[in-house]
């Protein structure tokens, strides 16, 4: 009887090993699919880093201004919603009076009685006296009627008020949702650039920093002398701002050089584009709307060619940035996170037009 060997195993090396790892590879890319999810990508470069952190900045500002709007929106429906509430509270005040009136009279009839008018004069002892008080008893009913109605009108106004109250409500609670949508979108962007900048080393970072701030400048000093028509803005040495309101809102911009961009923020100490813009006219005077899309709006069109110190340039094709000139091709403007209020070209960022405000 022939011996049983068992089968002796064969060494997990050599050709054998290079054909099992060929196979799981193999099997890991079909699972894969082919389509690069099987492996990590390699890091950005720098370059591509900004490129994305640049658009992303970009989506973000866009948000902002639609914050900005429904901000504003959502401000003007709840001061609507109080002075709708305290009008009807006004008139509940004078309903309440005159529900009051209507019920002394109500219990002055009923004292009274209530015998037949013909039976009363028959029994009167002063005939004359009687055919006086009914008709002024009559006058009196003339008046309750009047009183009547005046009350039927105030509850009528009083329910006007309360509907539109409700509406303005529901218009208050669509824009407070609205709200919260920009602000998820705009944290969501700016999350995602700080994940992107974070690939990038220290030194990395230093110099796109170093590149985006290369125009920043430093704080002007400025004196009462610097507002004056004939004076040329700080920066620009061949035009001057053509009137004080103008050269008023320069001169602001100027003094907030290095301040931080935060999204939503009107200054004194922090703004983002469009509030930046708004405080430097607010400061000389001149109240301006909130977002971008209305400041462009705001006063007269003007070509690239006749720009002036004081006017307001705006960029990308969606109306969602804007800074105010300053002369030689330059601007102050609000850039993004990544960079404080600063003096830049106009050629940084896609040119979309310009209005002149005063």
């Amino acid at each position: 009887m022939a011996a049983h060997r068992k089968p002796r195993q064969r060494s997990l090396g050599g050709h054998t090993v290079r054909t099992a790892a060929t196979i799981a590879l193999a099997g890991a890319a079909g699972a894969a699919g082919f389509d690069g999810t099987g492996h990590a990508e390699p890091n950005p470069t720098p370059a591509q880093v900004k490129a994305k952190v640049d658009k992303l900045y970009q989506e973000a500002e866009a948000a902002t201004e639609k914050y900005n709007g429904a901000q504003e929106k959502a401000t003007a429906a709840e001061q609507r919603l109080k002075a709708l509430r305290d009008e009807a509270a006004r008139k509940e005040a004078r309903l309440n009076s005159a529900r009051e009136q209507l019920g002394s009279m109500a219990a002055a009839q009923y004292r009274s009685g209530g015998l037949d008018p013909a039976m009363q004069l028959a029994l009167s002892d002063d005939p004359d006296q009687y055919l006086d008080g009914a008709a002024f008893a009559e006058r009196a009913g003339d008046r309750q009627s009047a009183a009547v109605a005046r009350v039927r009108g105030q509850l009528g106004e009083i329910e006007r008020l309360r509907g539109a109250a409700r509406v303005q409500l529901a218009s208050l609670k669509s824009r407070q949702a609205e709200l919260k949508r920009h602000k998820k979108t705009i944290t969501g962007k700016l999350e995602a650039a700080r994940r992107l900048l974070s690939l990038l080393t220290a030194q990395e970072r230093a110099r796109l920093e170093a590149g985006a701030g290369s125009a920043t400048g430093t704080r002007a000093s400025r004196t009462s002398t610097d507002t004056r028509d004939d004076l040329p803005a700080p920066g620009s040495t061949t035009t001057a701002a053509p009137n004080s309101r103008a050269s008023a809102a320069v001169s602001y911009a100027y003094s907030k050089l290095g301040s931080p961009y935060v999204w939503g923020a009107t200054g004194p100490n922090a703004f983002d584009c469009s509030g930046l813009v708004l405080a430097a006219y607010r400061s000389a005077g001149v109240s301006l709307p909130r977002t971008t899309y209305a400041q462009i709006d705001a006063g007269r069109r003007v070509p690239r060619s006749e720009l002036l110190p004081g006017d307001l340039v705006f960029f990308y094709s969606g109306i969602t940035h804007v800074g105010i000139y300053v002369g030689d091709g330059k601007m102050i403007h609000a850039p993004n996170p990544s960079a404080p209020v600063r003096v830049a070209p106009l050629d940084e960022m896609p040119y979309a037009g310009a209005t002149r405000v005063v």
